[in-house]
């Protein structure tokens, strides 16, 4: 029997990544289908709890079950930012490059901080809090990589073209979409909720 989920986002790139990842045992409904436009609150310290604001937050405005997810990017050499704050990295103090769309101005941000160091260990790691039936569970994902000196590739999004995970000669960004699938760590959170899912 197909089940509906509401995934608490309206980011178009993260609804068909997970979507994929889903099945088609599962409809995944974004909040543009819902008519909730507006921005959900994450005003928390860590990804566990933004992840689970978010999802209690549709929950309640909603009443159906659904799960939202906090990534962050850790960089070692610039002592684990920047993490919480990666979606705005660039706009935290004074903005660095607002002429350019986020996601750009992020990446140009962390390029500018990395310049001159060598030790380039960073990790992705996605928290995924799911409210099912007014119980929340938590499923966490990590792969680690290095920061790249430059951008590669035009595929996925955020900061996907400076990243290459361990294992790899290719960034993120140069990735087929099946193939990152299977390794990131957005796939390794979405394995546990899909199993948890499943197991209803």
């Amino acid at each position: 029997m197909d089940m509906d989920i509401v995934f608490a986002t309206n980011n178009l790139h993260k609804l068909e990544e997970i979507g994929a990842l889903l099945g088609e045992r599962f409809r995944l409904i974004g909040l543009k289908e819902l008519n909730i436009n507006g921005d959900i609150p994450e005003d928390h310290l860590t990804l566990e709890e933004n992840a689970s604001q978010k999802a209690w937050y549709i929950y309640d405005l909603t009443g159906r079950d659904c799960f939202a997810d906090d990534t962050g990017l850790e960089v070692d050499a610039l002592k684990g930012a920047p993490g919480v704050y990666s979606a705005r990295y660039s706009m935290i103090g004074h903005p660095t490059f607002p002429e350019m769309e986020p996601a750009e101005g992020n990446i140009r941000k962390l390029l500018f901080e990395m310049e001159g160091k060598n030790v380039r260990n960073a990790r992705f790691r996605t928290v995924i809090a799911l409210v099912l039936g007014g119980k929340e569970y938590q499923f966490e994902g990590v792969v680690d990589g290095r920061i790249t000196e430059v951008p590669s590739g035009a595929k996925g999004f955020g900061y996907d073209p400076v990243f290459r995970p361990d294992g790899y000669e290719i960034t993120f960004a140069e990735m087929d979409l099946a193939l990152k699938n299977q390794i990131s760590h957005r796939a390794l959170a979405v394995a546990q909720l899909v199993q948890k899912l499943k197991g209803m």
